[in-house]
C-alpha cells in the first residue's frame, strides 16, 4: 500500500497541490538560491513540502556553492 501525503495543509487546512517554490540556504559566509524547486504547495497559505529525493539534490546543489566559497549563488534546479 502506497502512503499519500494528507491532501489538506496542516497549518491553515488548505489545498495541497503539486507546484514550485523556491528554496533557499545561507552559508554563513554567503546565500545559495535555488529557483523552480518541485514541490507541495498549499494553494491559501503558501507553505511548501519538498520530497526527500528533491531535497538530496538541493543537498548536493549546497555542497557544491560551499566548495566554491561564492558569496551569492543562484540556480535553477534542473528537471
Amino acid at each position: 500500500m502506497i502512503k499519500r501525503p494528507p491532501k489538506k495543509c496542516p497549518l491553515c487546512g488548505g489545498t495541497k497541490e503539486k507546484g514550485k517554490t523556491t528554496f533557499t540556504a545561507d552559508l554563513g559566509f554567503g546565500v545559495v538560491v535555488v529557483r523552480d524547486v518541485p514541490a507541495t504547495v498549499c494553494a491559501l497559505c503558501g507553505a511548501d513540502w519538498i520530497e526527500d529525493k528533491v531535497a538530496g539534490r538541493l543537498e548536493t546543489i549546497v555542497a557544491e556553492a560551499r566548495k566554491k566559497h561564492h558569496l551569492v549563488e543562484i540556480t535553477t534546479l534542473a528537471a
